[in-house]
């Protein structure tokens, strides 16, 4: 029943139900990767725009009241956001109402002397953007020099029991092809969830091209060359990653996202809320809907339950990357939030 806080589990008008909720705490990021932020500094959204930590846990709560079971929280770089401790906090006390997993997406660069607070505060794991093993291949990527502190960024995490670990990899044609085997060999060595990710046209400058686009396929095969992969046999379902263990037994596991050579849109169950309080039903939307003026407008818990389900009814059935009217969304990744 529409708006009752006894609603039935969120579904788009194609039956998937919506489970996974991104929110982006800040657009702000230290770093300044090529594909995110290719011409520097982007405009920051003044504070006044910005959703309060109070009202990111408001919305959130009516979230999992409607079956959320997974937020992750991005950015931008989210630790840019002062005390992120104290959301994280707050989200963590919705684990009593339906909350599974209570996750982060982060550069990495903070967390050699704040991994062990997040975990206290009551985050469940953490994904560490890591597109280079390679220190000045990072630096080109990145616009920052700082790899040997990502890397211990993540001897923290794990230390601090932020397990299972994921690492990101933005594989890009002339950039970071080369090292596909040894992100593998990384993963076996230190026991972590290895994901490759194709280039998506995100980029603020618009420099995207196909030709950049390293296929899943071929991060595949270039792995297979060195490390035998075996795919994991579970049911896909919603999630973005194709999944792989080594057939040699080693740990680490290794994950390949392809939504432009083979999209997963069928199954997707994510929705994302932008720093700014804009829901965003695609990666790849060209609308946005402003939760945050509903709420600030005086909206009662049940219209705000009434915008939700009606906003998430426009959810799209699928991205439209291959398409030749495909249209690049206004804002860019730091922005929108991963």
């Amino acid at each position: 029943m529409i708006g009752s806080l006894m609603s039935a589990i969120l579904k788009d008008s194609y039956n998937r139900p919506i489970r996974d909720l991104r929110v982006s705490l800040t657009d702000r990021c230290n770093f300044r990767c090529f594909y995110c932020l290719p011409h520097g500094e982007p405009p920051i959204a003044p504070k006044e725009q910005m959703l309060s930590y109070e009202e990111i846990e408001y919305v959130s709560g009516i979230f999992v009241s409607l079956g959320i079971e997974k937020i992750r929280l991005t950015g931008g770089e989210p630790m840019m956001r002062r005390d992120i401790e104290i959301i994280i906090e707050k989200l963590a006390r919705l684990k009593s109402r339906g909350l599974h997993d209570l996750a982060l997406t982060t550069n990495g660069y903070f967390l050699p002397d704040r991994a062990q607070g997040l975990k206290a505060a009551g985050l469940d794991r953490i994904t560490i953007s890591v597109d280079s093993l390679k220190p000045e291949t990072f630096k080109q990527m990145t616009g920052v020099d700082v790899l040997d502190r990502v890397l211990q960024g993540i001897g923290a995490a794990k230390h601090s029991g932020l397990n299972p670990i994921k690492i990101n990899a933005v594989i890009v044609r002339g950039h970071n092809e080369d090292e596909v085997a040894d992100f593998a060999a990384f993963a076996r060595e230190h026991d972590v969830k290895m994901r490759f990710i194709e280039f998506m046209p995100l980029d603020s400058g618009h420099d995207w091209s196909r030709e950049m686009v390293v296929s899943g396929r071929e991060i595949r095969e270039r792995i297979n060359e060195r490390f035998q992969l075996v795919p994991i046999d579970v049911e896909r379902g919603s999630e973005t990653s194709s999944r792989y263990r080594f057939a040699d037994g080693a740990p680490g596991e290794i994950g390949i996202i392809a939504p432009v050579t083979e999209p997963f849109c069928g199954a997707c169950s994510r929705i994302r809320l932008t720093a700014d309080g804009q829901i965003r039903t695609c990666l790849f939307s060209t609308v946005e809907h402003s939760l945050r003026d509903v709420i600030r407008t005086g909206a009662t818990r049940s219209e705000t339950v009434d915008y939700i389900e009606a906003v998430v009814m426009k959810k799209e059935p699928r991205h439209y990357i291959n398409e030749p009217a495909f249209v690049t969304p206004s804002r860019s990744m730091s922005f929108i939030g991963g």
